[in-house]
């Protein structure tokens, strides 16, 4: 019998009559470039907001508190958008899910540039409205982890199926690359054109790729199936149902998404998982999200040499998926999980530290940081799809993804008060680097689970 955490995979003798048709190589590599490139994209627009955010508060006149608290109320706009949409990625399907949430990042930043500076609580409530949007790209992470489990399950390339994990990393690096583009694009472009420019030149590549996916990217057949199971549900065809889902050895139920993630067998790594990205998400709005703002008021950095060290940074973060998914696949993804989080908040807490005074120094710890904090992300979003099954796959993910905006709500007010009491450095190491550290200490209580085999 496999492990009770996968709930994708049957009895294994006798196997299913039925097998689904493989993704060929080609198929599968052009999965991996447009995951990563559609990940890299929404990034690209998520992370914009943050390292533009010093000159944006100079021309809507905020001080560093109120942006802040524009911050955190973006969040919450977020987390909206994004249970929202969890549902219908399991209805959608993964491909079409992907063009849904990367047409939210084209709008979200087509719009912020739009937004007028001298309306004061107008312009606030714009910035949050359409910011908000960006709960579309956010998910979209999610519907990555979802599709490429199913590939790389079913994939005719062996090595890539044998080191999924691995190739997952190097898709879930999009995030460290999307910060760097942003913080290259401020770094060469803001004293020439500003903010708004900038932000119409991110919609661009985002509507470019909506339509690559959708003439080049194949949906799963295990979503192909369930459609299919739902469909013969829906008309009566219970028993013609059943006996297709079991041909091909999987689990259907007639439960929601939503329910199928609460009950028992799943439901422990759902709330473990969930209460870890709450926690974790403390970590990334302060010190991947906020880079430029920690730097430059917990630091004393100049805004355009925090923009070099970002571009540094996040290079560097990038192999931190590579890194964290290859360990995964040798020592387990929650171990690797727990050593990269307790390693970055310990990282961060020397970088924010009084003797940690020079560039270098500055730039080595928080890179370090950077790299243990982000870098697990390749581990816990694949791990995240091997708890659950194809039918409720798409929903588990996305929910557990959409806890980081209620992390980083949580997170957001208790750092914006904790600024304004203690400042910018105090706040981000009682908040940022103790969240973290809590983050990886959380992740000891969940189920390990089996890898996904159909």
């Amino acid at each position: 019998m496999p492990q009770s955490g996968d709930r994708s995979t049957p009895a294994r003798t006798p196997g299913p009559a039925r097998r689904f048709p493989p993704f060929t190589r080609r198929q599968t590599n052009t999965a991996i470039v447009l995951a990563l490139l559609a990940w890299t994209v929404a990034v690209f627009d998520y992370g914009l907001f943050g390292t533009l955010l010093p000159a944006m508060q100079q021309d809507f006149g905020w001080s560093d508190a109120t942006a802040y608290l524009v911050n955190t109320l973006i969040a919450v706009g977020t987390a909206v958008v994004a249970f929202g949409v969890a549902p219908l990625i399991d209805r959608l399907g993964r491909r079409r899910g992907m063009m849904v949430t990367i047409g939210g990042t084209a709008v979200a930043s087509a719009l912020t540039a739009l937004i007028p500076t001298k309306m004061g609580g107008a312009s606030v409530a714009g910035m949050v409205g359409i910011r908000s949007l960006g709960g579309l790209g956010f998910s979209e992470q999610s519907v990555n982890a979802t599709y490429l489990n199913e590939v790389f399950a079913i994939t005719e390339d062996e090595k890539k199926r044998e080191r999924r994990g691995f190739w997952y990393g190097v898709v879930q690096g999009g995030w460290p690359l999307g910060f760097l583009l942003s913080s290259a694009l401020a770094l060469l472009l803001l004293d020439s054109v500003g903010w708004r420019v900038i932000y119409l030149l991110a919609s661009a590549p985002a509507l470019l790729l909506i339509i690559v996916i959708g003439k080049k990217l194949r949906e799963t057949p295990q979503f192909e199936l369930h459609r299919r199971l739902r469909t013969l549900k829906a008309e009566g065809k219970t028993r013609e149902a059943g006996e297709l889902a079991a041909a091909y050895g999987v689990e259907h139920s007639d439960a929601t998404p939503m329910a199928r993630i609460l009950q028992p067998g799943l439901r422990r790594n759902t709330i473990v998982l969930s209460l870890a990205w709450v926690v974790n998400f403390f970590g990334i709005n302060i010190f991947s999200v906020l880079g430029t703002s920690i730097l430059a008021n917990a630091k004393g950095v100049e805004l355009s040499t925090a923009f070099w060290m970002l571009i540094v940074i996040n290079l560097g973060a990038y192999f931190g998926y590579v890194f964290h998914g290859w360990l995964g696949d040798r020592i387990g993804r929650k171990r690797t999980i727990v050593i990269g989080w307790v390693t970055s908040g310990l990282a961060f807490a020397v970088m924010l530290s009084p003797g940690v005074t020079s560039t270098a120094l500055i730039v080595l710890t928080y890179a370090v940081g950077l790299f243990f904090l982000v870098g697990p992300y390749a581990a816990i979003m694949f791990y995240m799809g091997e708890c659950y099954p194809t039918d409720c796959r798409g929903t588990g993910t996305v929910i557990i993804g959409a806890m980081s905006q209620p992390g980083t709500i949580i997170g957001g007010f208790l750092f914006t008060g904790a600024a304004a009491a203690w400042g910018t450095g105090t706040a981000a190491l009682w908040v940022g680097a103790a969240g973290t550290l809590l983050s990886g200490l959380l992740m000891t209580l969940a189920k390990p689970v089996a890898r996904l085999e159909n």
